[in-house]
């Protein structure tokens, strides 16, 4: 019997016991190929051997060190590393043990910013419907996944809400995808207007959206003009990026691609690739510089911050994908992945959509492709499909509640930028056979 709390507190998951390369094994010896880096953490796989031994030299030499106190060599490379690869006045880290920190980190930042430069009437976020930013309480508050939300919304601080930004699902068929995306930016500005935009700190939003609703990316143009109406009306720009960012889409930051420089970046867990709990708040120059012209503190932190041997691991598994060119692998091997799910998924019957960027990709399934229908919820098409697959010795991460958070089923594909073709094409194949089996089913 286990003591532990798991996710399902009325079974034991299997027993992982060892891990290399694109491949977990459990306590007999079966082998997944960890499709989806367990929640597209494993950007590197497992056991790379310069990120193992980064952490024994660190161990080594300085396991931790309180930030009351010290710094340390290596959290201020790893500082040097991001700042350095990151585009525009992205100058300063602040570093966390995980995404959902990351996001508290740059939410209390960003309210912070505003009461160092005089607004501090400043006290609300806009985020989108169908979104996710992490499960501790203003993150969770900021997020739009009702499922996440629901029990806890008591405890929840009070949000203005938008429309996500998805075009398979939201898009008119009177409506251009310019059209569609200048409505979602009209229905932005009027929320600012609404609220009054001396009242709003900043606008949130993960760059592709993730789990909540399977690698969907913005339409073109959605995310410039989200910039032109942060500056328009002095609100912050926040990217969270900590699923979808250091590489996963073939750029190392996924907003790279639509042309914008947020004002704060949140990263996490393509940052460490698993090795260690890490998370990053990358911040502007205008925004550190406000507080060292007026505080002169950042009133925030935690006991593992700049924790020295997690920043050892995160810089070596940054110092491995720039080395070894990972960025143009996962350009390479997305193109091919994406191209494999249309051709051989995209023709099956209830498979409505197959989206994504890179080696982050999205499979959206529904009962009728005409209409878009989703299956009943209460079938659990997602929790069968992933067991289905496990089975067969593949790691996918299906979840349900693409639509609304009730209704709706898709499946999030995120493999590590050293996967090959052919383990691709396992992928594909493995989903293809376990798609028809389970629809048939029901």
């Amino acid at each position: 019997m286990s003591r532990i709390i798991h996710r399902s507190l009325r079974s034991v998951p299997a027993v992982a016991t060892r891990a290399h390369g694109a491949y977990i094994f459990d306590a007999q010896g079966k082998q997944y190929l960890d499709a989806c880096g367990g929640a597209a953490v494993s950007c590197l796989g497992h056991a790379n051997p310069d990120v193992l031994a980064a952490m024994h030299r660190q161990i080594d030499q300085l396991a931790y060190a309180h930030t009351s106190f010290f710094t340390s060599d290596t959290v201020e490379q790893l500082a040097e590393q991001l700042t350095r690869t990151a585009p525009g006045d992205l100058n300063y880290a602040y570093f966390v043990s995980g995404g959902s920190e990351a996001v508290e980190t740059a939410l209390k930042l960003a309210r912070q910013y505003f009461v160092e430069i005089g607004q501090p009437a400043r006290t609300r976020f806009i985020a989108r419907k169908q979104s996710y930013h992490g499960n501790t309480l203003v993150a969770l508050a900021v997020g739009g996944n009702e499922w996440r939300r629901r029990q806890f919304a008591p405890l929840l601080i009070d949000v203005i809400r938008v429309s996500a930004c998805n075009e398979y699902r939201d898009r008119r068929a009177d409506e251009t995808q310019q059209q569609y995306t200048q409505r979602l930016l009209s229905e932005l500005e009027q929320a600012i207007i609404d609220a009054g935009p001396e009242t709003i700190i900043g606008f949130c939003a993960e760059t592709v959206v993730g789990a909540t609703s399977g690698a969907t990316p913005p339409t073109p143009g959605y995310l410039q003009g989200v910039r032109r109406l942060c500056d328009k009306y002095g609100i912050l720009f926040i990217a969270d990026e900590v699923m979808c960012g250091m590489g996963r889409t073939g750029t190392l930051h996924a907003f790279e691609q639509d042309g914008v420089v947020p004002d704060l970046v949140t990263i996490a867990k393509g940052l460490g690739g698993g090795y260690q709990p890490i998370g990053a708040v990358l911040a502007s120059e205008k925004i550190v510089s406000a507080l060292q012209a007026g505080s002169g503190l950042f009133q925030h932190g935690h006991t593992y911050i700049c924790h020295a041997t997690a920043a050892a691991a995160a810089l070596a598994v940054q110092q491995v994908i720039e080395r070894d060119h990972l960025l143009e692998a996962v350009q390479q091997q997305g193109a091919y992945l994406h191209k494999a799910l249309r051709d051989v998924l995209g023709e099956l019957p209830h498979v409505g959509d197959t989206r994504g960027r890179g080696l982050f990709a999205g499979v959206e399934l529904v009962r009728d492709k005409a209409t878009k229908t989703p299956f009943d919820p209460a079938m659990k098409l997602h929790a069968a499909i992933k067991a289905n697959c496990m089975a067969r010795g593949l790691l996918v991460y299906p979840m349900g509640g693409t639509l609304d958070g009730q209704y709706g089923d898709h499946i999030l594909i995120a493999p590590p930028f050293i996967v090959t073709p052919q383990q691709l094409d396992f992928v594909v194949d493995t989903l293809n056979t376990v798609i028809r089996e389970e629809t048939g089913k029901l």
